[in-house]
C-alpha cells in the first residue's frame, strides 16, 4: 500500500491519501465491509421470519376481533410493535451496512391517554410502512440468504478443493468430487488439471460473491430507507422547523445588535448633547462666548450622531437598495471595501425585497471579510440569475484558508442562507484564491 500526501480544500492541512496496490476485486473477499454485509444477509432471514410472523399474527388477530372493540387496540399494539422492530432494523442497517437513516416522524397526539395514543398509531403513516416492510422483507430475505450462502459456500469450497479432495478416496470410497454419474458412467474431478480448473472456478465465484452480496444489500438499503426512514414531507417539515429557529435567532441577534449600537452610540451622544445644551443655556447670559463655544461643540456632536444613525440605518436596510436595487447598493458597499472591487450585476428584474436584502447583506459581509482577513489586492462580485435561482459569487486573490466548518462568520452566513433554501459554497485553498458562491431562490418583485 502506497501513501501520498495532499492538501484538503478547507484548512490546508496535509491529508493522507492511501492507494492500495491490490486491486479492489482481489481485496473484496477479505474486506471488513464484505463480511459485515454478508453477516447482514445471514441475520436477515431469522429476523424477517420473526417480523413476518409477528406482523401477520397481530394483524390477523386484530382483524378477527374487529367485530368487538378489542380488535382496534390489538391492531394498534401490532402496529406499535412493528414500529419497534423497524427501529431495530434501522440500528442493524446502521451498524452493519453503514446506512444512516433518520428516525421517522414521532407520534403526534393532541391529547394524552390511551385512546389518543391508539388513534395516533393507527393514523401514522410510519406504522403502516413498517408493517409493509415486515411483510415484504421475508421473501426478499429468503432469496438473498439462499443466493449469498450458496455463492459463498460453493466459492470457497471449490477454491480450496486442492486442499481437501483427498477426503473422497480416503473416506468416501471414490476418486474425487463427482461431477456426473449414472449407471454406466462416472466423472470425478481427480486429476491435477481438473482440480486446477475447479479451483479456478472457485476463485471466480469467490471474487464475484462480495459484489453479488453488495448488490443484494443495495435492495435492503432501498427498503430500509424508503419504508423505515422519514418521508420527504416529514424531512422537509423538520428542515423548515430548524430553519424557522435559525430565522428567529438571527432576528433576535439583529435586534440586540441594533439596541446595543443605539445605546452605546447615538443615544449616548444625544444624552451628552442634551447636557451640553443645558450648560450652554445657563451660561448664555453670564458668559456668551463660552456658551457659543459649547453650542459649536454640540453642533459637532449632532453631526456625529447623525452619521452614526445613518450607518446604523444602512446596516438595517440601506435606502439605496430600496430605491435603486442590487447594482447600486453593491457598488456602494464595494466602494467602502479596502481593496478594489469589480461589481457586475446581470439581472433581468429585481428579486423580491427579502431575497434582495439577503443577497445584499451576504455580499456586504463577504467584502468585510476580505477587508479584515484576506490580505487581497483585488476582488470581484458577480450577480446573475440561472432559471429560478439567484447566484452570487465573490472572488479575491488573498491568502485563502477560509472554512465554513470552523465556526466563523461564514458558518452563520451559511445558516442564514439555508433558512431561505439557499446554499453557500466556499472554495478557499491555502494560498488562495478564495471563491465564495451563494445560491438563493429567485422570487420576482411583487407589483
Amino acid at each position: 500500500m502506497a501513501t501520498d500526501y495532499g492538501y484538503d480544500s478547507g484548512l490546508g492541512f496535509p491529508e493522507t491519501v492511501r492507494r492500495h496496490r491490490v486491486p479492489a476485486g482481489l481485496r473484496a473477499p477479505f474486506e471488513g465491509r464484505t463480511w459485515r454485509e454478508f453477516g447482514y444477509v445471514l441475520l436477515s432471514l431469522p429476523i424477517s421470519i420473526v417480523m413476518f410472523t409477528y406482523a401477520v399474527t397481530m394483524v390477523s388477530l386484530g382483524a378477527g376481533l374487529l367485530v368487538t372493540f378489542l380488535g382496534i387496540p390489538v391492531f394498534a399494539a401490532g402496529l406499535a410493535g412493528c414500529r419497534g422492530l423497524g427501529a431495530l432494523e434501522r440500528a442493524r442497517a446502521r451498524g452493519l451496512l453503514g446506512l444512516e437513516v433518520g428516525d421517522p416522524e414521532p407520534l403526534r397526539m393532541r391529547k394524552s391517554g390511551f385512546m389518543a395514543w391508539m388513534g395516533a398509531v393507527l393514523k401514522s403513516g410510519t406504522s403502516w410502512r413498517t408493517l409493509l416492510y415486515s411483510v415484504l422483507h421475508l421473501p426478499w430475505a429468503t432469496f438473498s440468504f439462499v443466493v449469498a450462502v450458496n455463492f459463498w459456500v460453493y466459492g470457497w469450497a471449490l477454491l480450496t478443493y486442492p486442499l481437501w479432495f483427498w477426503v473422497f478416496p480416503a473416506y468416501v470410497g471414490q476418486d474425487g468430487l463427482q461431477l456426473y454419474g449414472d449407471q454406466t458412467h462416472h466423472i470425478y474431478l481427480d486429476n491435477p488439471f481438473e482440480i486446477g480448473v475447479t479451483a479456478l472456478v472457485g476463485l471466480l465465484f469467490t471474487l464475484a460473491t462480495p459484489w453479488i452480496v453488495r448488490a443484494l444489500t443495495m435492495v435492503d438499503r432501498v427498503m430500509v430507507h424508503g419504508l423505515l426512514g422519514p418521508t420527504r414531507l416529514s424531512a422537509r417539515v423538520v428542515e423548515l422547523e430548524s430553519d424557522r429557529g435559525v430565522v428567529v435567532d438571527t432576528a433576535a441577534a439583529d435586534l440586540r445588535r441594533i439596541e446595543r449600537d443605539l445605546h452605546d452610540g447615538a443615544q449616548a451622544r444625544l444624552v451628552a448633547l442634551a447636557m451640553d445644551l443645558g450648560l450652554a443655556k445657563e451660561k448664555l447670559t453670564e458668559d456668551p462666548a463660552a456658551a457659543a463655544r459649547m453650542v459649536d461643540e454640540a453642533h459637532g456632536e449632532v453631526k456625529t450622531a447623525l452619521q452614526e444613525l445613518r450607518d446604523l440605518a444602512r446596516g438595517i436596510h440601506p435606502a439605496v437598495l430600496t430605491d435603486r436595487g442590487l447594482d447600486a447598493a453593491m457598488s456602494a458597499v464595494a466602494s467602502r471595501c479596502t481593496v478594489p472591487v469589480q461589481v457586475e450585476v446581470d439581472l433581468p428584474a429585481r428579486p423580491a425585497p427579502a431575497i434582495e436584502g439577503i443577497a445584499y447583506f451576504t455580499v456586504s459581509e463577504l467584502l468585510q471579510n476580505i477587508s479584515k482577513h484576506s490580505r487581497a489586492t483585488l476582488a470581484a462580485v458577480d450577480v446573475w440569475q440561472v432559471e429560478n435561482r439567484l447566484m452570487l459569487q465573490v472572488v479575491d486573490n488573498g491568502v485563502g484558508g477560509a472554512d465554513v466548518s470552523s465556526g466563523s462568520g461564514l458558518a452563520g452566513l451559511a445558516e442564514r442562507l439555508d433558512a431561505v433554501d439557499g446554499i453557500l459554497v466556499v472554495d478557499s485553498p491555502v494560498g488562495g484564491p478564495t471563491r465564495v458562491t451563494a445560491e438563493l431562490p429567485w422570487r420576482g418583485e411583487r407589483v
